[in-house]
C-alpha cells in the first residue's frame, strides 16, 4: 500500500474524463469503507488501526459522531500528503475523507447486519480493505497512517512497514482499554483482513508477473510462449560469467493464471532451464493484456 502512495505525486493535468472516473471510484470506496464501519465493526465494538481507530475510540468516548474525528484528525497529514505526493493526492485524499465522513455519519443510525463478532470482523474488515484499496488505486488515502510514516521514516533507522506495524499494534492494543481485550483480538483480525483485501484491490486478483528464463533452447521455449500462451517474448543476450559463454536470456510478463501453464511449456522443452518468476504490481504499454485461459 505504501509503495502505492508514494506513485501519486503528478505533473501532468488529468482529463475531464479520468478526473470524472477517479471521482466516482473515490466515492465507492469511500462508501465501502463507511459501511465496513458502521454496519459492521463499530456496533461490535471492534476497530481499525491508524488515524480510523483513534477516532472510533474517541467517538465512543466522547459520544461525538464519528464523521467529525475522522474529518478533524486526518487534515493535518493532508497537508503532508500535499508536501510529499503533491495538489492531485491532497485533493483527492481531502474529497475521499469528506465523502467517508459523510457516508459514516449517514449510516451511524443504521442497525448492524450481524451481532456475531465474528461474522462482523471478517466482512467488516473486507468492505474496509476493498474501500481503502479502491482509494489509494485512484489517487488518494482515507487514512494519515502511512503519510505520517513515510515522512517519519526518513528521520528514524526503520522502515515505513515497520513504523506502520508498531502504529497499528500500539492502536490496537489501546482497544483493550476502551472495550475488552477479546475486542482488541477482533480488531487485529480485522486489520490483518483489510490489509489483505486492499492487496488484492490493489494488485488485482489476476497480479502480473514477470518472468526471466535462461536455456540453451530459448529460441524453442520462446516461439512456444507466443505460441502457446499468446505472449510475446523478448530475447535479451547475457553472459555466463563462470563460463564466458553467450546465453540467451527470455523475458516477459503473463497473468498468475498463465503460471503453471508457462512453466510446464519450460519442463517439457528444457528441465534444465534457468528460470525466475516475479510478482509485479502494474504493467503499461507495450501489448500486454490481461486475459482469460482457455
Amino acid at each position: 500500500m505504501v509503495e502505492v502512495l508514494a506513485q501519486q505525486k503528478q505533473h501532468k493535468k488529468l482529463s475531464t474524463a479520468k478526473v470524472i472516473q477517479r471521482t466516482i471510484l473515490i466515492t465507492i470506496g469511500a462508501l465501502f469503507m463507511a459501511t465496513g464501519l458502521e454496519i459492521f465493526l463499530i456496533p461490535n465494538q471492534v476497530i481499525d488501526g491508524g488515524v480510523t481507530g483513534v477516532s472510533i475510540m474517541l467517538s465512543h468516548i466522547t459520544g461525538a459522531k464519528l464523521g467529525i474525528f475522522l474529518f478533524l484528525l486526518n487534515l493535518p497529514f493532508v497537508y503532508l500528503g500535499y508536501k510529499q505526493f503533491g495538489k492531485t493526492f491532497a485533493i483527492s485524499t481531502v474529497y475521499g475523507i469528506i465523502m467517508l465522513s459523510i457516508f459514516a455519519t449517514y449510516f451511524h443510525p443504521i442497525d448492524p447486519f450481524t451481532e456475531d463478532v465474528l461474522l462482523a470482523t471478517l466482512f467488516g474488515g473486507i468492505f474496509l480493505g476493498v474501500g481503502v484499496g479502491l482509494v489509494i488505486r485512484n489517487g488518494g488515502a482515507l487514512d494519515g497512517t502511512e503519510i505520517l510514516s513515510i515522512v517519519i521514516s526518513k528521520r528514524v533507522p526503520f522502515s515505513v512497514g515497520e513504523i506502520v506495524m508498531f502504529i497499528n499494534l500500539f492502536i490496537l492494543g489501546s482497544a483493550g482499554f476502551v472495550y475488552s481485550w477479546d475486542r482488541a483480538m477482533y480488531s487485529i483480525l480485522a486489520y490483518v483482513v483489510a490489509a489483505k483485501a486492499i492487496d488484492i484491490v490493489i494488485t488485482g486478483m489476476e497480479e502480473s508477473k514477470s518472468v526471466w528464463i535462461i536455456s540453451d533452447e530459448a529460441k524453442e521455449i520462446g516461439d512456444a510462449i507466443n505460441n502457446r500462451l499468446g505472449r510475446g517474448v523478448t530475447y535479451l543476450h547475457g553472459e555466463g560469467a563462470y563460463t564466458g559463454d553467450n546465453k540467451k536470456v527470455i523475458f516477459c510478463i503473463i497473468t498468475r493464471l498463465e503460471e503453471s501453464k508457462l512453466t510446464t511449456i519450460v519442463e517439457e522443452i528444457d528441465p534444465s532451464a534457468f528460470l525466475a518468476i516475479a510478482d509485479i504490481s502494474e504493467v503499461r504499454g507495450g501489448r500486454f493484456k490481461k486475459k482469460n485461459i482457455h
